[in-house]
């Protein structure tokens, strides 16, 4: 399959790159250091239709495909992939409601969601479940036309800053049967927030825990049947790690196109570095590399559209190639800035920090072999 762009894909493409250019890159190296959640920045990219890339029309949605996605995360992410990343997880909630939700909701939730009037976060990890996500213990017991929540949920992108949190819950007996699909809006009763949490990287989006103790919340609120939820869970993530992989190979694109730079005027026993032949080749690996992962996840990304059965195998596929090989490009472009390249200045020692968590989110790259094998040997998924 050719993955050629043709006319109107190379123009979402240059338009996002253009938006990472002027409105994100500028800025990055701050929001990482003073932990800044840039929600205006965002809200601009949500004005060109980037908050709701898959979602249906009628809400406001753009009616793209997960091929586009893929595109326009990559090229957010040469400006920041922590901004990014948090844009695809904004993404995943919609598409999630879009699809999964009845008339009532998608009205009710979507159209504000479309330009971030109001923010999403998803919430499925534990402290006591992360891997084993079919394991969770955070509970809804039904009280007439309520759920009463109580539990926790750890490490929640956006916790405390977002307004709707598409929650995995358990309303039944335990295993993947008994979770449903609950969204949760700021300000119930009952619902609070952890501190936020001093990371390694993803400086510019908060982490925090969400608590739920007595929350009650409207049936209304559920997305499908009870029992659905854990089904909705991996169908949103499928597509969610496919993002999560695009804004990794973004970030390894910009610090290779840094390193390029910096070794085109960097000199060193009378020659610019990229006359060293040995230079050369490590560039032109990072670079292979680079396109082999592009090729791959615009693979998997059609096979996503077009509902093939190997989706979720290929998706899986590409999230831990992808995130693997990016990460090494990154630690890679840094090695070769030398001492600079541990310099905050730089903006690679950042790209390295916001990219070592995507080998674990979204599912771990070992949980993503799991699913390739169970896959290729018919085991239990």
């Amino acid at each position: 399959m050719s993955f050629g762009l043709d006319e109107d894909r190379t123009a979402i493409r240059e338009m996002a790159l253009g938006f990472a250019a002027e409105h994100i890159a500028p800025h990055a190296l701050d929001w990482d250091r003073d932990k800044t959640f840039p929600v205006e920045t965002l809200r601009e990219a949500a004005a060109l239709g980037m908050a709701g890339i898959y979602v249906r029309e009628d809400v406001g949605g753009s009616g793209l495909s997960r091929l586009d996605a893929t595109l326009i995360f990559e090229a957010l992410s040469t400006g920041c992939p922590t901004v990014a990343a948090f844009l695809s997880i904004h993404n995943m909630c919609a598409w999630m409601i879009d699809a999964y939700g009845d008339a009532d909701q998608r009205q009710r939730w979507l159209p504000s969601l479309m330009g971030m009037e109001r923010i999403a976060s998803y919430c499925l990890t534990e402290p006591g479940s992360g891997s084993d996500a079919a394991a969770l213990r955070t509970r809804a017991e039904r009280d007439g036309d309520h759920y009463v929540l109580s539990g926790e949920k750890q490490f929640i992108s956006g916790a405390g800053a977002s307004d709707l949190y598409v929650c995995m819950i358990r309303t039944g007996e335990a295993g993947p049967a008994g979770i449903s699909a609950i969204v949760v809006e700021k300000g119930t009763p009952g619902l609070s927030f952890g501190a936020d949490e001093r990371k390694m990287g993803w400086n510019a989006q908060p982490t925090r825990a969400v608590r739920f103790d007595g929350c009650r919340v409207p049936v209304g609120n559920r997305l499908g049947a009870e029992g659905q939820g854990f089904k909705i869970a991996m169908s949103g993530l499928d597509g969610g790690r496919l993002n999560i992989a695009a804004c990794a190979l973004g970030g390894a694109q910009a610090a290779h196109d840094k390193a390029l730079a910096y070794m085109a005027d960097r000199r060193a026993f009378g020659a610019k570095l990229t006359d060293f032949q040995a230079l050369q080749f490590r560039l032109a690996d990072m670079a292979t590399s680079l396109e082999v992962s592009r090729t791959f996840l615009r693979h998997a990304a059609s096979a996503l559209d077009a509902k093939d059965p190997a989706a979720t195998q290929l998706c899986a596929m590409a999230k831990r190639h992808v995130t693997d090989a990016a990460f090494e490009v990154a630690n890679q472009a840094l090695q070769l800035h030398g001492g600079y390249g541990y310099l905050a200045e730089y903006g690679v020692e950042k790209i390295v920090r916001d990219l070592r968590v995507h080998q674990i989110l979204e599912g771990t790259n070992e949980i993503m072999r799991v699913i390739i094998a169970r896959g290729l040997t018919g085991g239990r998924r």
